[in-house]
């Protein structure tokens, strides 16, 4: 699949896989200096870069594993959802969970981007649901003996 994206300032780098198997695609702080952010705080970090992602597909910007456990930085949504038809700029929240202030430096991968079909569902209200073994057991319901 063809995904075009554009360029949006001098600093941006095209999102680029770590291996040929990669899931998703790294994405680059577009900043055009180092970025501090601050322990328990978060910064919008500039990737630099705009998407047309092709419709019935949405853009899953996850954190990269190696910041996240090495910088205790990740997206501070947790998992961003670029929409098929949004063609501003793609930033990433990035939150420092770490006690320590964290720097991103100019040109790091800070997210990866994961490209995904969906459904779009119909709800339909409606006065009662379907019997299942597990009913209304909530968090933490399953698996117990």
């Amino acid at each position: 699949m063809k995904v075009n994206f554009k360029k949006l300032n001098e600093n941006a780098k095209a999102p680029s896989y770590g291996s040929s198997f990669a899931a998703g695609a790294d994405l680059c702080s577009a900043e055009n200096e180092d970025t501090i952010i601050p322990a328990g705080k978060t910064v919008f970090v500039h990737t630099g870069i705009a998407m047309e992602i092709p419709e019935g597909y949405v853009g899953l910007v996850f954190a990269r594993s190696g910041l996240a456990c090495k910088k205790g930085l990740a997206p501070a949504n947790k998992v961003g959802v670029i929409d098929s038809d949004y063609r501003g700029e793609i930033m990433v929240a990035l939150h420092n969970h770490s006690s320590e202030d964290k720097i991103i430096e100019k040109g790091e991968r800070i997210a990866q981007i994961s490209l995904v079909p969906y459904l779009t569902a119909e709800y339909e209200e409606t006065d009662t649901l379907s019997d299942t073994i597990r009913g209304e057991g909530g968090f933490g319901s399953t698996g117990r003996k």
